[in-house]
């Protein structure tokens, strides 16, 4: 059986920050399906327009999920996503891998999750501003993407980093198929 990847997703939720991680770890030859958790059950509308029926609500997630991911929106910023909280402390309790990007890691900055750990984000100005109780800038990285303590954390101009970051921490794939998908998302076919 397929262990269980939570998108969570929200109204305005960016959602090409989680589409090169979720269409790599639902991947056939992968262990993992990605699924989606909100607020609620209602539909949410992405930044670019799509519309999602949420698969679970932070009421009836599952309990044997394998990765949280926390994905940027201007949400993250008016503290509309707070009620997301009890999953992230039900992931982190377990040890159970979470991901956040851009604005979801001054999420996880504001909340304490970042104060020990070595992480990344927009930037750390940026990150002091928007999460007043973050303590943590000692382990603040300049670097696209960061893993350290089962969650990986990045910028908003790092998708593909985040994505490779996330494969590498679940072993979705072999290191060095990581690594060549990789290189050919990040540099292309032909180099300008």
């Amino acid at each position: 059986m397929k262990k269980t990847v939570l998108v969570f997703i929200f109204d305005g939720y960016a959602d090409w920050e989680s589409a090169y991680v979720s269409s790599e770890l639902n991947a056939p030859e992968t262990e993992y399906v990605v699924k989606t958790v909100s607020l609620d059950k209602e539909p949410k509308t992405s930044m670019g327009g799509f519309r999602v029926l949420p698969d679970y609500s932070v009421a009836d997630f599952p309990a044997d999920f394998g990765m949280l991911i926390l994905i940027g929106g201007n949400a993250w910023l008016e503290q509309l996503n707070n009620a997301v909280l009890p999953v992230v402390e039900y992931a982190i309790a377990r040890r159970i891998p979470v991901g956040a990007i851009c604005g979801a890691a001054n999420f996880m900055a504001e909340n304490g999750y970042l104060n020990q750990i070595r992480h990344s984000g927009n930037t750390l100005e940026f990150m002091q501003d928007q999460a007043p109780h973050y303590r943590g800038n000692q382990h603040f990285v300049e670097e696209q993407a960061v893993c350290d303590s089962n969650v990986v954390t990045a910028n908003g101009t790092a998708s593909l980093e985040f994505a490779k970051e996330i494969l590498l921490l679940l072993k979705a794939k072999p290191e060095t198929a990581v690594l060549e998908w990789y290189s050919a998302h990040k540099t292309g076919f032909y180099r300008s």
